[in-house]
């Protein structure tokens, strides 16, 4: 969600809800929405809002894996590469807006997709924002029903499948909830929603370093260490990227910039603020617990009104936030499946889906690290270099080539391996639980 300047609350998307394109391609077209125009503290803070989520909490166990000195550099090189494809973005969109007829505009990763590639450009985009979005929504369950499992101890389940755990019987206990909410047709029913859970993710952001100066200034933990192995870095380095995806909003915050031309430096600006966030978020949960920090820091809290409080109000916060973020899914799915007709069924068969994927992974911060690694580096390098060097091919000089096809390579590389390392990893996770 974005505000702008006026306050006034607007829905910002992950995906390509509103289709640009050519008038040959007329029966994809969708009308753009117009939008208040955000001043620079607004923009600056809907970067804020659409990068920093739930995966900050998953930051210290990342740490202990990595060794934070290694975490520290991988967070800010993922934030230096993201701005860079960010940028690639919008570069692109600006020249492609210059040869564009009439009113139409691009306004979306997806837009942007099929007016260099076509229909396999936007294609690509869609799969890519249906996992991504998808895995934050398994994400969010898989906290939920970890944190509530801490807090109130089911001693079994039914002793099946898919039932065994006090953690499966919190998730299926969201879902007749979660059909309902996301049968709501409209987002701005839920956009208040959004703010609520911003606010509590701050507010736990700053209880939890509270804690972590307190526990740390007590007794000095084991176990600290600076760097780790090489399959420890492509874990932290799929973490890093999930905790950063926010690409798919490049494009809306820039259109509703209303100086665009300071666009690059608010953005610079907002990365860096979020990349030291990040790591000084890490390192003292990491410093606090040291050996023993776990994939949810906030499982190391000691039990009490405030910490339960914390727990509780975030797992509030991300029930309500999951409609909202699977949203873009189901725009994509209800254009290519139903003529983008509202389709509640299909709503519900992606949320069975969801929800069966998150019963079975084990460990929050591992998928992280898978989500990251096999979408978010997709998102976040690959696609935005691809698309750059199919506009801008025919006048770049070989420097500007060499760079594009090097962040490509360099994410398919990052990606596949990084996938790997995720998923032997929960893997070997998922043998001792």
């Amino acid at each position: 969600m974005a505000f702008g300047c006026n306050g006034e609350a607007v829905i910002g998307e992950s995906s390509d809800n509103a289709t640009l394109l050519p008038k040959e391609e007329e029966e994809e077209e969708t009308p753009l929405r117009e939008h208040t125009k955000s001043c620079l503290p607004k923009t600056f803070a809907n970067f804020f809002i659409a990068i920093v989520g739930a995966g900050v909490l998953g930051l210290p166990y990342t740490f202990m894996k990595t060794g934070w000195i290694t975490g520290v550099l991988t967070l800010f090189a993922v934030a230096v590469l993201t701005y860079h494809g960010m940028m690639l973005l919008i570069h692109t969109r600006r020249r492609l807006d210059l040869t564009l007829i009439g009113d139409s505009k691009i306004s979306s990763f997806g837009d942007l997709g099929f007016a260099v590639c076509g229909p396999v450009g936007r294609f690509a985009v869609d799969v890519m924002i249906v996992l991504s979005q998808s895995g934050f929504c398994i994400g969010y369950l898989i906290f939920i029903g970890n944190t509530l499992s801490h807090l109130v101890s089911l001693s079994k389940g039914f002793g099946i499948p898919l039932f065994s755990s006090a953690k499966s019987l919190y998730i299926w206990g969201c879902l007749p909830f979660q059909l309902g909410l996301t049968s709501i047709p409209s987002l701005t029913l839920l956009a208040p929603l959004s703010i609520f859970a911003d606010i509590a993710q701050i507010g736990a952001m700053g209880v939890v370093m509270v804690e972590d100066v307190q526990t740390f200034t007590n007794q000095f933990p084991s176990g600290i260490e600076a760097f780790g192995t090489i399959s420890t870095f492509y874990y932290g380095l799929g973490v890093a990227l999930y905790s950063f995806e926010g690409v798919g909003m490049a494009i809306p915050l820039e259109t509703e910039m209303k100086d665009k031309s300071k666009y690059g430096k608010v953005l610079a600006l907002a990365m860096f603020f979020i990349a030291l966030m990040y790591g000084t978020f890490g390192v003292m949960g990491y410093f606090a617990y040291g050996s023993s920090t776990k994939d949810i820091v906030l499982s190391n809290m000691e039990k009490g009104v405030l910490s339960t409080s914390v727990k509780l109000g975030l797992c509030v916060n991300l029930f309500f936030t999951f409609p909202l973020m699977l949203n873009p899914a189901f725009e994509v799915f209800e254009r290519r499946f139903s003529n983008g007709n509202y389709c509640v069924w299909m709503r519900w068969i992606l949320v069975l889906g969801v929800t069966m994927v998150a019963l079975l992974v084990p460990n929050f911060a591992d998928f992280m690290s898978l989500v990251g690694s096999s979408t978010c580096c997709a998102l976040g390098f690959i696609l935005p270099a691809l698309f750059h060097y199919q506009v801008f091919k025919g006048e770049m000089d070989r420097k500007g080539a060499f760079m594009d096809l090097g962040l490509i390579v360099l994410g398919v590389f990052f990606g596949v391996t990084g996938t790997c390392y995720s998923l032997i990893e929960m893997f070997s996770q998922g043998k001792h639980v």
